[in-house]
């Protein structure tokens, strides 16, 4: 594996039920394609505890933690206090995934905002860069993450970036990073793919969302961490870069973002 170019799955879910039982297996799989660090996301803080259980069973998994936007009306709302108490553990890397859903939730919008507004500033008081879920809300997503960073400036990375180049253009101009998914190697995402083309290569990261958006070859099928090798390779092209590069420099942009994990020593 020693000649494998080493990625990060910046974004995956291995507490979710698709996985139960198989964490050693799949940590095991990603090495071998060279996927040698992964975040592994809660999306409740309720089962937070169960999320960095796999943290620390494992090495290479790093975590995050917040509310998801489609949880945020049906969840107790977090505090910043509670993200602040759970952001002091070693593993524990980012905020979130936050955000906005209009697409499924759209009637919970205001609830969203709050729970949003809330996580960013744990973001900004922790120094953990806070990670953005957004779906059909490009207006309200780019107004509040602009009116909050003028209020102090926090990290960011827009998980699993599929909105509109407007979008990516407000992250970009905040100094924020846009991660590739699945979704980016699909072969109908050639508009997606050429607004990455058109952002600087050293604000991306790459990403799985395991178990969802599972690359070519694997589409329509159960997505894992490994599978981030497909989707980078796929991230390659887009910038004309060799593979080699481009795993090299995604992983130079995730030590940049979320220094905590790029600090941490087993």
């Amino acid at each position: 594996m020693a000649d494998i170019p080493h990625i990060v799955d910046s974004h995956c879910h291995l507490d979710f039920p698709d996985f139960e039982g198989e964490t050693d297996a799949l940590v095991d799989r990603a090495a071998q394609a060279g996927v040698t660090r992964m975040v592994t996301i809660c999306t409740k803080l309720r089962t937070e505890p169960s999320v960095r259980a796999i943290a620390e069973a494992h090495a290479p998994v790093f975590y995050a933690a917040g509310t998801h936007p489609m949880s945020a009306a049906s969840e107790p709302m977090a505090t910043v206090d509670a993200l602040l108490d759970i952001a002091k553990h070693p593993k524990m890397v980012g905020i979130g995934e936050t955000g906005l859903d209009y697409h499924y939730t759209a009637e919970s919008a205001d609830v969203q905002k709050e729970s949003l507004r809330i996580h960013i500033a744990a973001a900004r008081e922790s120094g953990l860069p806070l990670i953005i879920h957004a779906r059909a809300a490009d207006e309200d997503m780019a107004r509040i993450l602009a009116d909050e960073h003028a209020n102090g400036a926090f990290g960011c990375v827009m998980h699993c970036f599929s909105s509109s180049p407007e979008l990516a253009r407000a992250a970009l101009d905040l100094g924020f990073y846009l991660s590739m998914s699945g979704i980016a190697a699909f072969p109908k995402s050639k508009e997606l793919r050429d607004i990455f083309a058109a952002s600087p290569v050293d604000r991306i990261l790459v990403e799985t969302d395991a178990p969802y958006l599972a690359p070519p070859p694997h589409r329509g099928k159960r997505n894992e961490p490994a599978y981030t090798a497909h989707t980078a390779r796929i991230g390659a092209e887009t910038f004309g870069m060799d593979y080699t590069d481009f795993a090299a420099q995604t992983s130079s942009n995730f030590d940049r973002l979320f220094a905590k994990a790029a600090a941490w020593k087993p």
